[in-house]
């Protein structure tokens, strides 16, 4: 089992189309690829998936611990003949870095460096980022399961092997060699062309979602065939360490069980489509190992949820981008709206969320209109022009509800660019019940948070059920206890 981290010198540096770039010619060589991201990014995992055709998982720390992590990537990785993980930010940023990662995994790290507007000074940029070492300081405020970090300074292991560097956006063949010379004591494995021909369409939250099919056939395989002819594929190959986490024991199933009585197993409806796609996919195994069978279907183009199913999923994406659609299929949100009110259990994050309010507004055309949805909470989502919400989150929950017990800790995060209206809409906020205590990444107390009415739940945070294994059992149990009898219900109101 052989892995390599991608990381980078900062953000936008090109660490992510050289990752793709990688897969695609690992691919190509015909190697079984495993790709996974670090932190919470749902964007990038799909781009993996787009090239490897298997599900990229997230290896956080911060949201799931090192144990968490190092048996996914231990389960994940072993059927595979290589594993790539994209880093994120610059190596050493943030509260769960990438180099904290690589110490944690043991995984040799490949440095990414934009090498656009400079020759010989690549070689301090590189040497600095090779001696570097992050400082240790305890974290102050702790709590009987989690420790909350209240610094970014994180105790990294001295051993952090940076084993090679790319170069991204050169401009000629002259350029790479001043690089590549001034570089001492790290080998350079290649680089990508300045006038590359290859561009991931953006958004307000980033890039374009697989399932947007960003990445035609054409442009994967001239990423792989540049990726060939520039960079040393098979010296990274070589370089790739078997990571420590093999030693691991795999993730033992959190139940035995699927059955619920003289039912069959629990079946439970995701929502997955161009709209809402922003899912952890270790979130759906849980699931299944838990004892459910996992149903897609779309709220853009079908007419109503899949037959007796028990309980919903909506995740994340883009509903403001789709709201003209979505809201033009009223048999759908017909459907999700008896199904709510039948007083099944309905679970909905962030995108999923907003659908299920009155409706969503945003500004097109210069005019700002509200486009109707399925009007399970009684107040509307309003899209802004600016960022929101940012960070990791940890919630403790005030009630029993479908995700747990009352004061079971989760941990997640939200990115969005929409918020609650303002105005008229404050007292039907207010009045619902909100069952989440938020803290951010340092322990600080944020606004309560989690919709609820009836067994629906919903709000602007992205769960990995990762971060508490009881999460997926616990989802299951309530399902078990609150399915009701929606087929009768349907029955009756035909």
């Amino acid at each position: 089992m052989k892995g390599i981290i991608i990381a980078g010198t900062h953000s936008g540096c090109g660490k992510t189309t050289v990752t793709l770039g990688i897969l695609a010619a690992l691919k190509k060589k015909g190697w079984t690829i495993q790709s996974f991201k670090t932190g919470p990014d749902f964007i990038d995992t799909g781009l993996h998936k787009l090239i490897t055709g298997r599900p990229s998982r997230n290896l956080d720390l911060w949201m799931c611990g090192e144990e968490y992590v190092k048996e996914c990537f231990c389960n994940h990785s072993k059927p595979a003949d290589i594993s790539v993980v994209e880093g994120v930010m610059g190596l050493y940023d943030g509260n769960m870095s990438t180099a904290h990662l690589a110490s944690t995994l043991k995984l040799p790290v490949v440095l990414v460096v934009d090498a656009y507007g400079m020759a010989e000074s690549a070689g301090a940029i590189v040497a600095g980022f090779k001696e570097f070492r992050v400082k240790s300081q305890e974290s102050s405020e702790t709590d009987s399961k989690f420790k909350i970090q209240n610094s970014r300074l994180l105790t990294l292991n001295s051993g952090l092997l940076i084993s090679g560097v790319i170069f991204n956006r050169v401009a000629s063949e002259n350029h790479f060699k001043r690089l590549k010379d001034s570089v001492q004591d790290v080998p350079v494995l290649g680089y990508l062309p300045r006038d590359l021909d290859f561009e991931i369409p953006h958004r307000h939250l980033g890039l374009a979602t697989a399932e947007e099919n960003p990445l035609g056939d054409e442009a994967i395989q001239k990423l792989a065939d540049v990726v060939l002819k520039y960079i040393d594929v098979d010296l990274i190959a070589q370089k790739c360490n078997s990571a420590e986490a093999q030693n691991n024991p795999p993730i033992p199933p959190l139940s035995k069980g699927g059955q619920r009585g003289g039912y069959s197993k629990l079946r439970i409806a995701v929502a997955r489509d161009r709209a809402f796609c922003f899912y952890y996919e270790d979130n759906l195994d849980l699931l299944r190992d838990a004892g459910a069978e996992i149903v897609t279907f779309s709220l853009l183009s079908d007419s109503e949820i899949p037959g007796d199913v028990d309980a919903l999923y909506i995740g994340g994406g883009y509903p403001e981008l789709y709201a003209k659609e979505l809201s033009a299929n009223r048999r759908m949100l017909s459907s999700i709206k008896q199904f709510a009110d039948s007083d099944m259990p309905v679970y909905a994050e962030c995108g999923g969320f907003m659908y299920l309010t009155n409706g969503i507004w945003k500004v097109e055309d210069g005019i700002s209109k509200m486009w109707e949805m399925a009007g399970i909470f009684p107040f509307e989502t309003q899209m802004k022009d600016r960022l929101s919400r940012l960070g990791y989150r940890e919630i403790h929950l005030k009630e029993d509800c479908i995700l747990g017990k009352k004061d079971l800790v989760i941990r997640g995060h939200e990115f969005h660019y929409s918020e609650i209206k303002d105005g008229s809409q404050q007292s039907a906020v207010s009045s619902q019940r909100s069952i989440y205590s938020v803290r951010d990444v340092y322990g600080s107390l944020l606004p309560d948070e989690g919709y609820r009415i009836k067994n629906t739940i919903g709000s602007y945070m992205h769960m990995h059920f990762g971060s508490n294994r009881e999460i997926a059992k616990n989802f299951i149990e309530y399902i078990k206890e609150h399915h009701g009898n929606y087929s009768a219900c349907r029955a009756r109101q035909s």
